[in-house]
């Protein structure tokens, strides 16, 4: 015999006491059904189940109802991890205002604050939720100023400024600590003009998610695809998907600006700062690649999102 179990959270991390959990276990011989009722930790468990196809729907009043299929294995202890259910717009509302949009939006975006790779390092534009609400402007600055300040980045790009120190980059820079000062200057700035010209003045102009969305279903083939396709598309705010303007351009843009710190012997030209524009839109199908494929594994407390009702 195995189990089911799992947390059921609100939007904003807190864990949710009285959710309805509803069990439908399919068998030929002898379908389950059962309900639990979420403890004060936000937690539930199914015990003594059979083997056999599964699915769990939960819901709450004021929150958009999830669901979640798998399969039990005999003797497994079905981990469903933790279930996140986002707040719906008021039952008698057809169209969901943008005060109501905005609330759920800010709530899937202060979970996202605070997924780290490994516990550390910020992995803040992933949207594990493939159907999470439209960022606003303002989320959008919100989302590229917390990356930019994280004191990971800081870290990392100590340790680049460092490397290059190391192996004399830049050699306009010098040596010593206004070298390294330099050297770290610039890095940061490139992080800063990258993050907020890609991630948030250019996807507010084009109304375009600056996010990656991860799919986590179907064939290899087919999230391999979808993962090298979004280095050159991604949704816009009205749900489609579109040319990545956002993304291409700010990588040229950021690459101009950067001509404007850096040594006069390390400038590029308008044709390299292309080229390099088309080798980080090859680097972001890779790291797409790694997001699709590798990144959750290694994130801790990964909200388990279903496909929403919205």
């Amino acid at each position: 015999m195995g189990s089911i179990h799992g947390v059921v959270a609100s939007a904003d991390g807190t864990l949710y006491e009285g959710a309805l959990v509803e069990l439908e276990l399919t068998r030929a011989d002898d379908p389950t059904t059962a309900t639990r009722q979420t403890d004060s930790g936000g937690a539930f468990n199914f015990a003594e189940l059979p083997p056999g196809d599964f699915k769990l729907t939960i819901s709450s009043n004021g929150f958009v109802t999830q669901s979640i299929s798998g399969v039990l294995d005999a003797g497994e202890a079905f981990d469903a991890r933790t279930i996140v259910l986002p707040v719906a717009a008021a039952a008698s509302v057809v169209q969901v205002s943008a005060g109501s949009q905005a609330e759920i939006a800010q709530e899937q975006l202060n979970l996202e604050e605070q997924q780290r790779v490994l516990g550390l390092f910020p992995n803040y534009y992933v949207s594990y939720d493939p159907n999470a609400v439209p960022l606003t402007t303002r989320q959008k600055y919100q989302l590229a100023w917390k990356t930019s300040v994280d004191p990971v980045t800081f870290l990392m790009v100590g340790s680049v400024a460092g490397f290059e120190q190391a192996s004399n980059t830049f050699v306009g820079y010098g040596q010593g600590a206004q070298g390294y000062g330099k050297r770290f200057g610039a890095n940061y700035a490139d992080t800063v003009v990258g993050t907020m010209l890609g991630g948030a003045v250019l996807p507010s102009v084009f109304k375009q998610d600056p996010r990656y969305f991860y799919k986590g279903t179907g064939s290899v083939f087919s999230r391999a695809m979808y993962a090298i396709a979004n280095s050159v598309i991604c949704k816009g705010d009205n749900g489609h998907w579109q040319a990545n303007y956002s993304g291409i351009l700010g990588g040229i843009a950021a690459g101009g600006i950067s001509n404007l710190y850096y040594p006069a012997s390390d400038r590029s030209g308008v044709t390299v700062s292309f080229e390099n524009a088309l080798i980080g839109t090859a680097e972001g199908a890779v790291e797409n690649l790694f997001q699709e494929f590798v990144v959750r594994r290694l994130t801790p407390r990964v909200p388990n999102y279903a496909a929403s009702t919205r």
